[in-house]
């Protein structure tokens, strides 16, 4: 056993010990142990210091701290709950169940509470990734018949951050009023570690019951590649965890099942993917930079809820904006009104609640223009596009 697979298990060890003599009331006995796992995490984190869910590891560690702080009475345990709660939330979004010292912890909570409602239309663009995505969900949730050879279970959408991935399989999900449920790395590890396998098996139990009872599912993994990844250095948990899906999407591909189980992974480095999990998704759809008609039409979208002038040029801004991601288009909108509030409160009438802002101007956007740039460079364009040349697939 490698010390960074001995350095986990003892962290697991140690942390679910914590647990069980904080359950039985024995806080001293429950604090050295809190610190033994707090040890163990950080060891792993300096030996590993390269390592993707290194992140994971130190909240875990800050987590123990403060169930510490709460058993030496320096804040009450129920403030730190709360504490402890929020944090996880932060880390994953909620998507999947978490263990907590009460032990109490529902399978309820692996369903995303914010169901997404993101309409096609508000999908500006697009149109090559939305009609690959249709053809693999949509038509076959609305007419399976016409499947004799199965449909495609696992869509890869990858592309420069900003440009949409998540927003479709928002879209996605509304269209065929599916089970959404959303993760990334820091959410499908465990709150106390050694459970992150358990979890992935909850995630797609819970998948294919909501599929048998008439409902889709998609299970959409964000950063795909912080969770399943080729990393030099991988630590137990990360491959048992990698093993854990790669299984379950398997499950959910069997071509005598037509259960309506989806999984999207959206990435912003696919050339970091492993092969085994890249295979597995038979959709591999590239979500491109705008071209100049979608970027036009976000522009019209976002400046049509502010106040400008009639000189501002909505086809030169979309000219001024070329190489931009959705979000750069939407950030310097954005900027713009920033600016222009800035502008209006420095000026001193802002205390005046019957005074309004100046409407913006050309000008207004041309000083936003000249103080950005594109987030995504031409050299990491030109990996987009090797990449999915070498393994497009729509």
């Amino acid at each position: 056993m490698s010390a960074s697979q001995e350095l986990e298990r003892a962290a697991t060890t140690y942390a679910l010990d914590a647990v069980k003599m904080d359950k039985q009331g024995n806080k001293g006995r429950a604090i050295t142990l809190y610190q033994k796992a707090i040890e163990a995490l950080l060891q792993l984190v300096q030996l590993y210091p390269e390592y993707g869910l290194n992140k994971v590891y130190v909240q875990r560690a800050i987590a123990y701290q403060e169930r510490i702080k709460a058993l030496q009475g320096s804040v009450s345990p129920q403030d730190v709950r709360m504490e402890m709660e929020r944090e996880s939330e932060e880390a994953g979004g909620g998507a999947v169940e978490r263990a907590t010292p009460d032990g109490k912890g529902g399978g309820d909570e692996l369903v995303v509470t914010e169901k997404p409602n993101v309409r096609w239309e508000e999908v500006v663009g697009l149109e090559t990734a939305k009609k690959a995505v249709k053809e693999a969900i949509v038509y076959p949730v609305q007419r399976p018949d016409l499947f004799p050879l199965g449909w495609p279970r696992g869509i890869l959408l990858f592309g420069p951050p900003g440009c949409g991935k998540t927003l479709l399989a928002a879209a996605v999900a509304t269209e065929i009023d599916a089970s959404f449920y959303q993760i990334d790395a820091a959410s499908i590890m465990s709150k106390w570690l050694g459970e992150a396998e358990q979890n992935v098996a909850k995630l797609f139990t819970a998948a294919r019951k909501s599929a048998g009872d008439g409902r889709p599912a998609i299970v959409f993994v964000d950063e795909l590649d912080s969770l399943m990844g080729q990393h030099s250095n991988e630590v137990g948990g990360e491959i048992r965890v990698k093993n854990q899906f790669l299984k379950e999407m398997d499950g959910i591909m069997d071509k005598g099942k037509a259960l309506h189980v989806y999984v999207i992974g959206a990435t912003n480095k696919p050339w970091d993917l492993d092969w085994a999990f890249i295979r597995r998704f038979q959709k591999r759809i590239m979500v491109p930079l705008p071209d100049s008609s979608t970027r036009l039409n976000m522009l019209k979208l976002y400046v049509g809820n502010l106040s400008i002038t009639e000189d501002v040029d909505i086809s030169e801004l979309s000219r001024l904006s070329e190489g931009f991601s959705g979000s750069d288009i939407r950030d310097v909108c954005q900027s713009a009104q920033l600016s222009l509030i800035g502008e209006f409160f420095e000026s001193g009438k802002a205390m005046d609640k019957e005074a309004t802002p100046r409407a913006l101007t050309m000008l207004d956007f041309r000083q936003i223009f000249d103080t950005r740039k594109p987030s995504v460079s031409v050299d990491m364009l030109s990996l987009y596009n090797r990449w999915f040349e070498a393994f497009k697939a729509l």
